[in-house]
């Protein structure tokens, strides 16, 4: 890696001899293209802030050593900090369970079982599932789910904050396609059959005049979608420090900077596009090299990831340090702008634009897992489990050791009465030349369980730190027996300190990365795309065209998915409350109306998931009635038709009479439709008849049958025999819980 920080020679190239050589272009329009390096003032604006930034990076240096230590016991590598050099070498994993724990849980809290994730308010009178769709079909190709979310949340716990970077990713693909094509004779325009020669084959295949082939076209794809990386801590400077968003660091004149690591191909690839200035891009080239001459002070977390991973670099990976800072520069027109710069070191100044992104935006998403007053970084949740896993790791390898000593036994001889120690080997059937009494064996105390009981103490103190109950680790065994009481109050505590978890980075990562995606979508999109299509209820199997999103309607994109997974531990509630609005006069909101179709969408996608509830609950209006004139021409033909749920049954019954009177039914058809008919208008007048009955008697519970009253939660009733070797219902689980196990 080339530390473009200690480059000196570079800077010759910027002197103040060539900068008043330099034509001034003030004059000139600035645009986002405008690469800003070649205005002195800007260049005077840059040195200042590069003098602060690497400030900035030399004060959180002690933060980001300390970081590295926090990796370290996550990936369960021993360090300089263990007390205890002995002969065992065994590190409990008591960290690391614990924090792939809370990962597990809160991932699948934040991503609820209905795949519903986004909510959308909007100004738009049109539908807005279209544009929901396609915050879908952008989470699922950037794969949150699956790779940012994980390795977030986990940064989270280990580094203490949330931080990612928003971009828009272009591919561009060559693919390949068939066409049929027909074949012609000579007159006609497709092509032309000519004799074949005789030396050719006679095997070959030959055309045909009338016959189609296939013919290979290529054509040029190019793929857009967002992209979300997730950016490790030390990498990250906010100034000032003590901001409290970065929103409000850039208003008040401070920069936001993140740690880039490019290769060659990268670097070239942005001289390409003109982010970097060629000169410099070129000369940085030149003096690319590994990482061994970075400065003392350059904690590089991308190298220790990659050793954790298990990738070993053959002869050193060569790759540039490059800041890119966000910050607020005076353009040379007078004006304030928010800018992306990209430094080297001290006057190596790659390249310098204005903020790409039309909605003037930082790409960068950065939260505190827990806030601290006066400081924009939060503190590490792992931060005070540090001692207590070094603690157990000491303890584990001295009960190891001991354990091995005594399984060994000691043997006490006289050499003076017992010459031949040599002889006596340990052996079946062995045979030792010497008087039992000069003879004596004794074992090694058994200490080793003092330290697994200090190693459960420290186990059970990382699990109250990081809120880990036992419901929450897989296979989990407890020497104590706990009753339903006691598990149902774990679970409860546990959604609680989920919830307030994952609701900060709800509100604080992924509701602003949804409103980042519409204004990409809207920047760099410029023609229709194809999506899963979502319904109001459930997915559809069908595909539709998404238009750009316009940003002069007003929208606002919400992560839905926490909310979603809270509802469903409120079903039972939502049931009370439908019996409870069920009752209510209708004289007590009169100029309206009560719609319970969104409820018990929300109800059925919670219980059930998106996918079953759109077959389970379905909408009858998308099954459009048939006139009763149509149905008598059907009817006529012979072809049996059913009757409709929402026809009007009265008036199809008057019609089909005229019908079967004028032309006598010969087919039967209208006799046997005029019967359903019937029917079912009788049924529906019973059903009519039940509910004004209930509203009347006030829904009272009849004797011996079980109901429910108006205004009361449903009740349970007496529960069924259930067959021999049938599981108790007290030892039921959720099957979208964590399993667990309770000795």
């Amino acid at each position: 890696m080339v530390n473009v920080m200690d480059m000196p020679d570079l800077a010759l190239r910027d002197t103040k001899v060539k900068r008043a050589k330099r034509k001034s272009k003030k004059e000139s329009k600035i645009d986002r293209s405008t690469n800003l390096i070649k205005y002195d003032d800007i260049l005077d604006q840059l040195d200042d802030l590069y003098r602060d930034i690497e400030k900035g990076y030399e004060d959180q240096y002690a933060r980001a050593n300390d970081l590295i230590d926090y990796w370290d016991i996550y990936n369960c590598k021993l360090g300089p900090d263990q007390w205890y050099n002995g002969n065992s070498k065994i590190y409990l994993p008591m960290v690391h369970n614990a924090v792939e724990a809370r990962k597990t849980r809160f991932v699948n809290q934040i991503f609820p079982v209905s795949n519903r994730n986004v909510d959308l308010i909007t100004t738009d009178e049109s539908k807005p599932e279209n544009y929901v769709a396609l915050m879908e079909h952008y989470i699922l190709r950037s794969k949150i789910r699956t790779q940012v979310l994980p390795a977030l949340l986990k940064n989270g716990d280990i580094e203490g904050q949330y931080t990612i970077y928003v971009s828009w990713r272009k591919t561009k693909r060559h693919v390949a396609f068939k066409t049929k094509q027909m074949i012609t004779t000579k007159a006609g325009t497709n092509l032309l059959l000519e004799k074949p020669d005789e030396d050719e084959d006679e095997d070959e295949d030959i055309p045909i005049p009338g016959e189609e082939i296939d013919e290979f076209e290529e054509d040029i794809v190019i793929d857009g979608r967002p992209e979300v990386e997730v950016i490790s801590d030390p990498d990250l400077l906010v100034l000032p420090v003590t901001s409290d968003s970065i929103d409000n660091a850039l208003r008040d004149g401070g920069s936001v900077t993140i740690i880039r690591r490019w290769s060659k191909a990268k670097i070239k690839k942005m001289i390409r596009e003109k982010i970097l200035d060629k000169e410099k891009g070129e000369a940085l080239l030149e003096r690319l090299s590994d990482n061994t001459k970075a400065g003392p002070n350059k904690v590089d977390t991308g190298k220790e990831m990659v050793d954790a991973a298990g990738i070993k670099s053959v002869g050193g990976s060569k790759h540039a340090l490059v800041y890119e800072t966000w910050s607020v520069l005076e353009l040379p027109d007078g004006q304030d702008r928010i800018c992306v710069s990209y430094m080297g070191g001290p006057r190596i100044h790659l390249g310098c634009h204005l903020n790409p992104n039309w909605s003037d935006r930082c790409s960068i998403i950065s939260v505190p897992v827990d806030k601290v007053k006066g400081s924009f970084k939060g503190i590490p949740k792992v931060k005070y489990c540090y001692d207590m896993q070094l603690m157990a790791n000491d303890a584990i390898n001295e009960a190891a050791d001991n354990l091995t000593f005594s399984l060994m036994p000691i043997t006490f001889t006289d050499p003076n009465k017992n010459p031949r120690t040599d002889s006596m080997v340990l052996a079946v059937g062995a045979i030792w030349e010497t008087s039992p009494q000069d003879t004596q064996f004794a074992t090694m105390p058994d200490i080793w369980q003092n330290a697994v009981s200090a190693v459960a103490t420290a186990k059970a103190e990382v699990a109250e730190t990081l809120s880990v109950n036992p419901a929450a680790i897989t296979q989990v065994t407890s020497t104590k027996k706990r009753n339903q009481a006691e598990i149902a109050n774990e679970q409860q505590v546990d959604i609680l300190t989920t919830a307030d978890a994952v609701t900060n980075v709800e509100q604080g990562v992924l509701t602003p990365m949804l409103n980042i995606f519409a204004e990409l979508d809207h920047q760099y999109r410029d023609d229709y795309t194809l999506v899963n299509a979502y319904g109001d209820l459930g997915i559809k199997a069908s595909m539709v065209k998404i238009p750009p999103i316009r940003m002069e309607t007003g929208f606002y994109f919400k992560w839905f998915g926490v909310e979603a997974a809270r509802t469903a531990q409120q079903v039972q509630m939502q049931i009370g409350s439908l019996n409870i609005i069920r009752g209510i006069p209708p004289q007590m909101y009169q100029g309206w109306k009560i719609n319970m179709v969104p409820v018990m969408e929300a109800m059925f996608e919670n219980l059930f998931g998106a996918r079953l509830a759109s077959q389970v609950f379905t909408d009858m209006s998308e099954e459009m009635t048939l006139e009763a004139e149509f149905e008598n021409e059907l009817m006529a033909k012979g072809n049996q038709l059913p009757v409709h749920l929402l026809d009007n049954d009265a008036e199809h019954i008057k019609i089909h009479q005229q019908a079967m009177e004028e032309t006598g039914d010969p087919n039967g058809q209208i006799r046997a439709h005029l019967w359903h008919h019937d029917q079912q208008m009788k049924t529906k007048q019973q059903m009519q008849l039940q509910q004004q009955l209930q509203q009347m008697q006030g829904q009272q519970d009849q004797p011996g049958q079980p109901g429910t009253r108006q205004g009361a939660l449903p009740g349970r009733g007496r529960a069924a025999q259930n067959p021999a070797g049938a599981i108790h219902p007290d030892q039921m689980q959720d099957p979208r819980m964590m399993p667990r196990r309770a000795m």
